[in-house]
């Protein structure tokens, strides 16, 4: 009998008997007395029955046994423990290692209430080697005009992995984060600073922080696109790409001003055709279909395709597919052939037999419509 797969676990690749004695080794060469063991063995005791992120609380409060109890002390023996900062020469996709969270939730835990400046210092050097985006937020929250002006200063930091923090850290919609309470008067002026950066890692950040204000403020997202652009500091390629993946949602969502952003034309002068070659298909096989696109003048097109599925209430729930961006040419057809799967075991939603719908989407708009039915 052939042996099921192993599932998979963040937390354990994260949190383990090696990545916690490289903890233990840091702690050992920097605090004198450490008791690397001791610390290793209580750390490691507490995995299981935690989730990953209460992991990270757990080996926090394993180490306070062993640092002094006054803050400032205690700060200073974390940054003394702390690895060599992150490559600065590397210029995106350099997290660094989760266990190095741990002096963000220490500056939390003891700093938030009598030693503010002490631990905002100490955020700063530990974000050098993992980001403190979760650990500012509550500064941010208990003590927001004092931490924004911190933030102020750091825009312009040496270090990008700082620079990052500062956008990354007040994004309105942090996956895993806990919410700020924080307006676009005081967070979008941080983004007008760090928008032109040259680091990709900083700029992803930027761009994803005005896709969450996107959710709920579309227009205050596009002005600052706008104004970007015409201040003219990014670099063309770079701007192009920001923009892009600020917009990313709207697109999506085929908001207009997005669209026209982008060089999409919503009243594009295209024809669309759509052919469901599976007009029956059983749950485990696929929904075939072509869309062929013709244009008298030269026009730019963003085709996606949204599945109106079939809800046992008798509803409809829809959900949209990126499908290609092409060039329609005159006398030239673009035809766009996709295979989309029918997955029986899909773990975002539930296919349910019945008839469902199949829209064409260009530009935002809908464009052709057809039926398929899952039996």
């Amino acid at each position: 009998m052939a042996r099921a797969a192993a599932t998979f676990s963040l937390k354990d690749q994260l949190f383990n008997a090696d990545s916690l004695g490289d903890l233990a080794d840091e702690f050992a060469a920097g605090v004198p007395g450490f008791d690397r063991d001791a610390f290793h063995a209580a750390a490691l005791s507490g995995i299981a029955e935690r989730s990953l992120m209460e992991c990270l609380d757990w080996f926090a409060e394993c180490l306070e046994p062993h640092l002094a109890p006054d803050f400032p002390t205690m700060a200073d023996q974390l940054e003394a423990a702390m690895p060599p900062r992150l490559d600065p020469s590397r210029r995106d996709d350099d997290f660094g290692r989760f266990i190095h969270a741990v002096p963000g939730v220490l500056a939390v835990r003891h700093g938030l209430e009598g030693h503010r400046e002490r631990a905002l210092d100490l955020l700063h050097a530990a974000t050098q080697r993992f980001s403190m985006e979760f650990y500012i937020r509550p500064f941010l929250n208990r003590w927001p005009d004092e931490t924004l002006a911190r933030l102020a200063s750091w825009v312009a930091d040496d270090n990008y992995h700082v620079r990052r923090l500062v956008s990354e850290g007040t994004r309105p919609r942090l996956p895993w984060a806990r919410k700020v309470e924080l307006t676009l008067g005081q967070t979008l002026p941080l983004l007008d600073r760090l928008q032109a950066d040259p680091t990709r890692f900083v700029t992803r950040s930027v761009a994803n922080h005005l896709n969450d204000v996107a959710k709920t403020d579309p227009d205050a997202v596009l002005d600052r696109l706008g104004a970007w652009e015409a201040g003219g500091d990014q670099a063309p390629k770079e701007r192009d790409w920001m923009r892009r993946h600020a917009l990313r949602t709207l697109i999506k969502d085929g908001h207009p001003g997005a669209m026209a952003m982008l060089g999409y034309r919503g009243d594009a002068p295209v024809t669309v055709a759509l052919d469901v070659e599976t007009p029956r298909a059983a749950l485990g096989d696929a929904l075939e279909f072509a869309v062929t696109l013709t244009a008298n003048e030269p026009v730019p097109a963003l085709v996606d395709y949204r599945i109106r599925f079939a809800r046992p209430n008798g509803k409809h729930g829809d959900k949209v597919f990126k499908l290609r961006v092409v060039e329609v040419t005159p006398g030239t057809p673009s035809v766009l052939k996709k295979v989309h799967k029918l997955k029986a075991n899909a773990t975002t939603f539930e296919l349910h037999p019945g008839a469902h719908g199949l829209v064409v989407q260009v530009n935002g708009v809908d464009r052709a419509e057809g039926t398929f039915e899952i039996v």
